[in-house]
């Protein structure tokens, strides 16, 4: 681990983040015994975190409590982040593209460290900019820095890890969110540019980004192997953005209907291989829903301890409401629970990090994650009473957000399909 550790401080992408992090006085306690209260107890025995991963987190917890958190009520109300002054700062600080390569601006990091900061970025009081954040570095942007030709991760990858470019995702459609193959909008061929007509439901980032990863059909062969993925200016003639969404939760995150008018993108534009986008985004799913999972552990976490430390204060028939039984008994299932999923979590990526088809088991936690959050903010919310009925509280704000666990990047219904899949139970045609 040591040696590990001081050859990523030596490098000089470590050092975009740790600027934030007392990493000399950490590198000298990693080098002498025991390790400091700087690092928790167990990483040494942590399952896939070493103590790269909690400097990196550490740091990243520092720019949230002093560029996001207090903000956060005012950005909920406005319904609007100002994305490209956040992610300048993550960028700035190599926050998004932990695990992309280092010739294209990212630290070059394995996936695990992307888990280490979706966990830590649960530390926002919200769901709406974590999941902004995620879609930046996590969902627009895998398909490009692994297929995408040099001259378009120059113009669209790199801007976007250095956080000089927002980026959004163009896959789901009013008639096609889960089912990816059903998506409408067509890129027809002339000449040398894409003419491009449809449009795209449920865009986050969908009003400030300056270019979407778009998924559209480039032919009409089967439905798997005619989309491909065109990196799409938003600034082009023809980009309509029809509507800012209204939503029940996630308040903060931009959301946007947006249409294509004879869009016209130069053919150069396609990441990779024509007609290879559906395959391309279903090989980031693993990652995406995995990143999903651990951006709410940390939500729960933060529930269930705010939860305890009201309930110990609130009184209800002359005693703390967390004395009785039914209360402190239900508070303990539900962090069983979580600690359960954390498991899940840690095991798929450690086995995806060293080169496993762990799409079952992204699948499996992206349900269980959708799932026990509901509970979980649920039952929080009923110890909190009249107060948990108010938009004043962290857990109500998370009661809205969270719920989309169960229906965003693949319903809860999807997953059961493919987990049935890989069980080899589904009727056979």
């Amino acid at each position: 681990i040591c040696l590990r550790f001081n050859q990523l401080l030596s490098s000089r992408h470590f050092s975009k983040f740790t600027s934030c992090v007392g990493v000399r006085s950490l590198s000298e306690n990693v080098s002498s015994k025991p390790v400091t209260s700087n690092v928790p107890e167990t990483t040494g025995d942590h399952l896939i975190y070493t103590q790269e991963h909690f400097a990196l987190k550490e740091s990243l917890r520092k720019i949230i409590d002093q560029e996001i958190n207090p903000y956060v009520d005012q950005w909920e109300a406005e319904g609007k982040f100002p994305a490209h002054k956040i992610f300048k700062i993550l960028g700035s600080a190599g926050f998004l593209g932990v695990n992309k390569p280092v010739e294209d601006g990212g630290l070059g990091l394995d996936f695990s460290y992307s888990v280490a900061v979706a966990e830590e970025l649960g530390n926002i009081h919200c769901g709406g900019i974590p999941m902004a954040i995620g879609v930046q570095s996590d969902m627009a942007t895998p398909a490009l820095a692994r297929f995408g030709s040099a001259e378009l991760k120059k113009e669209f990858l790199i801007p976007s890890i250095m956080g000089d470019k927002v980026a959004c995702l163009g896959v789901s459609e009013v008639g096609a969110g889960s089912d990816v193959s059903s998506i409408m909008t067509k890129a027809v061929r002339k000449g040398d540019e894409y003419v491009i007509s449809g449009g795209k439901m449920w865009t986050t980032n969908g009003t400030q980004a300056d270019w979407m990863c778009l998924l559209a059909n480039t032919s009409d062969g089967p439905p798997h192997r005619n989309k491909s993925l065109i990196c799409l200016p938003m600034n082009l003639p023809g980009v309509h953005i029809a509507r800012k969404i209204d939503k029940l939760g996630m308040w903060s995150s931009d959301t946007a209907q947006v249409f294509f008018d004879e869009v016209r993108v130069p053919c150069k534009n396609v990441i990779g291989q024509e007609g290879m986008g559906f395959t391309y985004q279903m090989l980031q799913f693993q990652e995406e829903r995995l990143w999903a999972v651990a951006n709410v552990l940390t939500s729960m976490d933060n529930i269930i301890q705010e939860t305890i430390q009201y309930t110990r204060q609130r009184k209800i028939f002359k005693q703390p409401v967390l004395y009785h039984q039914t209360v402190h008994f239900r508070l303990a299932e539900l962090q069983t629970e979580v600690e359960l999923l954390r498991s899940l979590l840690h095991r798929a990526t450690a086995l995806y990090i060293k080169g496993n088809d762990v799409t079952k088991l992204a699948s499996m936690a992206k349900l269980k994650g959708g799932r026990l959050v509901r509970e979980v903010c649920d039952s929080c919310l009923q110890y909190w009473g009249g107060m948990g009925f108010t938009s004043d509280v962290l857990v109500s704000r998370l009661y809205r957000d969270t719920r989309l666990m169960s229906i965003g990047g693949g319903a809860d219904e999807v997953m059961l399909g493919i987990i049935c899949k890989y069980m080899d139970t589904l009727p056979r045609k």
